[in-house]
């Protein structure tokens, strides 16, 4: 071999050399910052890895778990929440013509199905009389007053929660 194969062939081995070195120092450099990030994750600041995505694995199992949990509460809640008697309506009127004042009403008090109670009280001149009706889906066995039917109305009028749930 000549001397210029020879210095060409050296120079390709510097280069390649070279070219070696940059990438093992650009290896390192990553591999330094993957530790780091695992370290960040890691409570006790050890970098076993293999440890480390085991405990963050037990934490979203945690974290599922717990938010399972929360929905189930929460599904029980607005269940709760829709059998609560919180739709109300008041109609006041005069049910005698000698009476002034408006002084009778009719209350309905209901859940989101439709299920409560219809109370009345009637004011004369002389006595009030209080009656009360249950309300199951949005309909009584015994005969309402129009006054109670009024009530029953505008209390079930109220926007259907029950479509909001989903």
């Amino acid at each position: 071999m000549d001397a210029s194969t020879l210095t060409t062939l050296a120079i390709a081995a510097v280069a390649v050399a070279l070219l070696a070195l940059a990438l093992a120092v650009g290896a390192q450099l990553r591999l330094s910052r993957v530790r780091r990030d695992f370290a960040a994750l890691d409570d006790d600041g050890q970098t076993d890895i293999a440890r480390v995505a085991a405990t963050q694995n037990h934490r979203i199992d945690r974290l599922t778990a717990e938010l399972t949990r929360l929905r189930e509460q929460v599904t029980s809640a607005e269940d709760d929440v829709r059998q609560s008697l919180r739709n109300v309506a008041v109609v006041r009127y005069d049910a005698f013509g000698d009476m002034g004042g408006r002084l009778s009403f009719s209350a309905a008090i209901v859940d989101d199905f439709g299920d409560g109670i219809v109370i009345s009280s009637i004011h004369a001149r002389g006595e009030s009389r209080t009656y009360a009706k249950g309300i199951v889906g949005g309909k009584s066995s015994i005969t309402l007053t129009p006054e109670e039917q009024q009530a029953l109305a505008s209390a079930t009028r109220l926007p259907d929660r029950t479509k909001d749930a989903s």
